[in-house]
Order: C-alpha cells, then sequence, then structure tokens
C-alpha cells in the first residue's frame, strides 16, 4: 500500500508515545516491585514459606495502584472538556488525544483485568502455602515461623492463625473471613461482571445491562480501599539485637535462647492503594455532583417534532446554557429511567437560543422517548428531561481547518447539523472570524427517508450560498446505500428533472457508495495547499477507510495538501 507521511502519522506517533509511556510505567513498576519483593531482606523468611508466588502477587498490585489511579480520569468528561476548551496550550494534537478516551479507558480496564488475574491465582496458591506450612507440611523452618504468635497475635508471619478446621476447608475459610480475602472475592466478582458486561454485543443489545453493571464500580473501589487492610504479606522487622536470618535459619530451635537469634518479628505492610486512588475519587465525585446540579436545573421543551424514520426531534431551553457546534449532551429522561443517561449529538447552532438534538430509535431507552413524545398532546411539555453538558468533541474544531471534509453515516449526520447550520448564520451575519473556506459533505444513508428531515436545512444553504455568489463552497454528495427495483425505475423515469426524486435538491442523489479513493484525489486537486481536516461520525469499518486514505492522500511536502482524520467518539 502507497502510504504517505501526513498530519495523521503525527496525531498516531503522538498516541503511540502516550501507549508507550504508559506501558513503560507499568512495565517499570511491575519489574521493580517483582525484584523488591523477590530479593529483599526483609522477605527472606516470607518467600522461604510462599516462594516467587510472593512476588508474583505484589508486582500485579503495584500495577493496579497505578491503573487504578488512572481509570475514572477519562470519564471525568467536565474535566476533560475543560481541558480541551479552556486552556489555550491545549493543542490540536493533545485535544485530538483527549478524544480517544475512551479508548484509554478500555486499555487501562484490560491492564486492571490482567493484572487482577495474575494477583488472585498468585494468593491463591499463597493461601494454600500459609495452609500447608501451618500444618507442618514442609521442612523444619516452615513450621517454625508458622508457629510464631506472641501475647498480642500481632508480630506472627502466617496468617492462618488456626489449625482447628479442616485442613480441606481451611483457604476457604481464610478467604472469606478475612479482610483481605473477602474483600478480594468481592472485587473480582464485580470487575468480571463490569467487563464481561462491556462487551460490544452486550453494549449494543442490552445497554441498560451494560449501564447497571457499570456502577458496579463504587463496590470495586470501595473493596479496594480496604482491602490492603488485611495485611497478610508481612515483612520482617528489626530488633534489637538484631535477628540475622543468615545464620538463624537453620537455628529455628534456638530462637530466643541464644543472643545472636531473637525469636524473629514480623509486621504487614501499610495500606497504600488509598493513596492512590484518593485523588481521582475525589475528583470523580466533584464530576458527579456537577452532574447533579445541572440534572436539577430546569430544562423547558421549545418544540417537539417526530421527523420521517423515526427520527424525534427536541427543541430544548436551559437557562446559562452555550454550547459550540458538534458538542454532545447527556439526557436522563426520569420517567423511563432515575439512573439511565444517554449521548446525543446537539444539531443546532450556537447562534440560535435554543439546543435541539435528533434521536433515532435505537433501543428500549429510546423507542420508550418516543413513545412518550408521541402520546402527548399538541404544544405539550414533555416529561422531565436531565441535561449534561455540553461536552467537546473533534468535530469542534471543524472551523480551524480552511478545508473540512464532513463525512455522517445514517443518524450520524447530527453534528454536521450544527456545524451547517453554524455556517449559514455566519454568512448571514458577514462574520469576518469565519476562516473555512470549503466544505465537502457527504451522507450516506440505507433508506430514503432518513434524508427528508435533512433535506430542508441543505435547501436553505444551497439557496443562501448561490444568491451571495458562493456556490462552490459547500459540495454535498448524499448516498442512497440501500433501494428496491421499484424506486430505482422511478428514479430513471425522473432523472431529467432539475431537482432530485428523493431530496428535492438541485444536487442528484447517488446510489452505492463513495468511490473514496476519488473523492479524496478530487479534493487534494482542488486543494493543492490547504490542511484537510477530515471529520467522521458513523462505524468502525467506515474510520479505518478514511483514516488510510488520509494518510495516502496527504503529501510528503509540508507546503502541499496534509489531510487529518477525526472521528466522533462517545
Amino acid at each position: 500500500m502507497d502510504l504517505h507521511p501526513s498530519c495523521c502519522s503525527d496525531c498516531n506517533m503522538s498516541l503511540l508515545c502516550l501507549q508507550v509511556a504508559w506501558m513503560g510505567i507499568n512495565i517499570f513498576l511491575f519489574v521493580w516491585f517483582y525484584f523488591f519483593y523477590d530479593l529483599g531482606d526483609q522477605f527472606f523468611y516470607t518467600r522461604h514459606l510462599l516462594g516467587s508466588a510472593l512476588a508474583w502477587a505484589r508486582a500485579p498490585a503495584a500495577v493496579l495502584n497505578f491503573n487504578c489511579m488512572l481509570i475514572l480520569l477519562p470519564v471525568c468528561r467536565n474535566l476533560l472538556s475543560l481541558i480541551r476548551g479552556s486552556f489555550m496550550c491545549c493543542g490540536r494534537t493533545m485535544r485530538k488525544q483527549l478524544d480517544k478516551n475512551l479508548s484509554f479507558h478500555k486499555l487501562v480496564a484490560y491492564m486492571i483485568g490482567l493484572m487482577t488475574a495474575v494477583h488472585m491465582i498468585a494468593h491463591l496458591l499463597n493461601v494454600e502455602w500459609y495452609n500447608n506450612s501451618r500444618r507442618g507440611v514442609y521442612d523444619k523452618l516452615s513450621t517454625a515461623l508458622s508457629n510464631l504468635e506472641d501475647t498480642e497475635n500481632t508480630t506472627y508471619l502466617n496468617p492462618i492463625r488456626t489449625t482447628d478446621i479442616d485442613a480441606q476447608q481451611t483457604p476457604t475459610y481464610f478467604v472469606f473471613t478475612t479482610i483481605a480475602g473477602l474483600t478480594g472475592v468481592i472485587i473480582t466478582l464485580a470487575l468480571i461482571l463490569i467487563i464481561t458486561s462491556s462487551m460490544e454485543v452486550i453494549r449494543r443489545s442490552y445497554f441498560e445491562v451494560f449501564w447497571y453493571t457499570h456502577h458496579l464500580f463504587i463496590i470495586f473501589f470501595a473493596g479496594l480501599v480496604f482491602h490492603g487492610a488485611g495485611r497478610i504479606v508481612r515483612s520482617q522487622v528489626d530488633t534489637s539485637p538484631a535477628h540475622n536470618f543468615t545464620f538463624c535459619k537453620d537455628r529455628s530451635d534456638d530462637w530466643g535462647r541464644i543472643p545472636e537469634c531473637p525469636i524473629p518479628q514480623f509486621k504487614g505492610g501499610f495500606p497504600q492503594t488509598w493513596m492512590w486512588v484518593i485523588g481521582p475519587m475525589f475528583l470523580y465525585l466533584c464530576e458527579r455532583l456537577l452532574r447533579f446540579i445541572r440534572y436539577i436545573q430546569a430544562v423547558t421543551y421549545r418544540k417537539i417534532v417526530m421527523r420521517p424514520s423515526k427520527v424525534l426531534e427536541l427543541q430544548l431551553v436551559k437557562k446559562g446554557f452555550k454550547m459550540e457546534v458538534g458538542q454532545y449532551v447527556f439526557l436522563n429522561c426520569p420517567a423511563i429511567s432515575q439512573l439511565e443517561w444517554h449521548p446525543f449529538t446537539m444539531t443546532s447552532a450556537p447562534e440560535e437560543d435554543f439546543f435541539s438534538i435528533h434521536i433515532r430509535s435505537a433501543g428500549d431507552w429510546t423507542d420508550k422517548l418516543i413513545s412518550i413524545m408521541e402520546q402527548l398532546p399538541e404544544g405539550a411539555q414533555g416529561p422531565k428531561m436531565g441535561v449534561d453538558g455540553p461536552f467537546g468533541t473533534a468535530s469542534e474544531d471543524v472551523f480551524d481547518y480552511e478545508v473540512s471534509m464532513l463525512v455522517g453515516a445514517g443518524i450520524g449526520v447530527t453534528p454536521f447539523a450544527s456545524i451547517l447550520k453554524s455556517i449559514w448564520y455566519k454568512f448571514k451575519d458577514s462574520n469576518p472570524k469565519l476562516r473555512t473556506r470549503k466544505i465537502y459533505f457527504y451522507w450516506l444513508c440505507r433508506e430514503t427517508h432518513a434524508f427528508e428531515w435533512f433535506a430542508d436545512l441543505l435547501q436553505v444553504l444551497e439557496k443562501e450560498m448561490e444568491e451571495r455568489g458562493m456556490g462552490d463552497f459547500l459540495t454535498y454528495k448524499l448516498y442512497l446505500t440501500g433501494w428496491d427495483q421499484s424506486h430505482a425505475t422511478h428514479v430513471m423515469v425522473h432523472f431529467d428533472e432539475d431537482t432530485d426524486v428523493v431530496t428535492g435538491l438541485k444536487q442528484k442523489t447517488h446510489y452505492g457508495r463513495p468511490a473514496w479513493d476519488k473523492e479524496f484525489e478530487q479534493v487534494r486537486k482542488e486543494n493543492p495547499t490547504s490542511v484537510v481536516g477530515t471529520f467522521l461520525c458513523g462505524p468502525v469499518a467506515l474510520a479505518k477507510v478514511l483514516a488510510k486514505k488520509c494518510a495516502k492522500y496527504s503529501d510528503v511536502d509540508p507546503r502541499k495538501t496534509k489531510f487529518y482524520f477525526n472521528k466522533e467518539n462517545f
């Protein structure tokens, strides 16, 4: 494949550097703590009981602390929106990384899952070996270490303190009666449910299952904070006189009887996990508090419209609400669910005194909302609606480019509705700050009805551009990817008419999918020295195609055409 260096590759390199840095820290923490527990003198006797499983349990724990610190940050939407939109130092490349927050969230989650599995298996082995040592299965030293105790029963090494229970049942009893064991079980079960319900097939088909089980993170973090309080991994402490394990390890019978070998003393490590996660937990608590404040702010309905193809348009008004093009909000309808929040891109322009969203029937929540709205009397207010946002996306940057390619698939056209409306207002007001001089718009739909609710906006823009002598400013192409024979016959009969039979626009609808090589070649030819922003709101498969085309058609010469690829992420 003929790939050229491009601005896309610069952003990919930046992303790669961030991932390498993250992975490097994980590897460093794992290796450092592995050798700390595998070579440290204070753990000599502990290693005698547990072997290498000690290091294999503690090294993943360090990696888990680091990643549990990170896991909440990518879902602090308001924090990311603040960083993305408020700081001038946040350049284009940095903003693109912030747009990949959910990808990083998933990456961190995979690491947590992997390290939890290693940590858990190692500790299951540790419990088994603790039990065997306590019952004298191993050598003399292991038995002597396991029998150590004092009057307060605090300086022991082996956390299994009793042999009154059946040997086969002791590990199970230990796991379910100690702080470390019980919280470990709770954490693991919560994590399994969170990860399995996050699979795409479940998120797409049973979003409510994903939504509710994901809130088990509260139990996960609560268990995490208390997990280390059990202090089952213990190390030798200094005594006076000192206990020299090199000399005393073979003289367990003389411990406490000769001055060179006082009885060794041990203590559990200080819990550290809470120190790693307290900061992100506080930030996330502030995030949820801000969401709650936004939730209780009044939202009124300006207009409720049912569009073709079972698309619901809501025009809403909220005091103090300010938006930018391409941004999205989260909606909550208590009449349907008190807890569920769903993201929707706004289709209104910042210049309007309301904000609108278009909602397609795509699941239980949207079906119930549409059903409620359809049953409302004419002009009535809809049910209480909570609105959180707005939040920034890649489409916010559309006016930073001289030339923009906008690609929407199905309802994915919504962010571009906001952009095109804003352009119309800017032309209407002769806004001198409008930097963009050319827009290419592509919309792919499976059925003809989907075009109807958006065609009126395109008709207004088409007329406005012609009146201002700027017919070349907006080039749009609509692609119908599904049709039947009767429709094809109808199109052929009316082919010679001035307007399209599907949309009523002067630009005729195309049938099939775009030939992207041809489209990119044309854009490059028409804009030989421009930076072109390519924006997609659509499926992952199309994103991969467009990302490759951006790389392929970007010129090596920095003075010539460059393509930046941007994708909406929710």
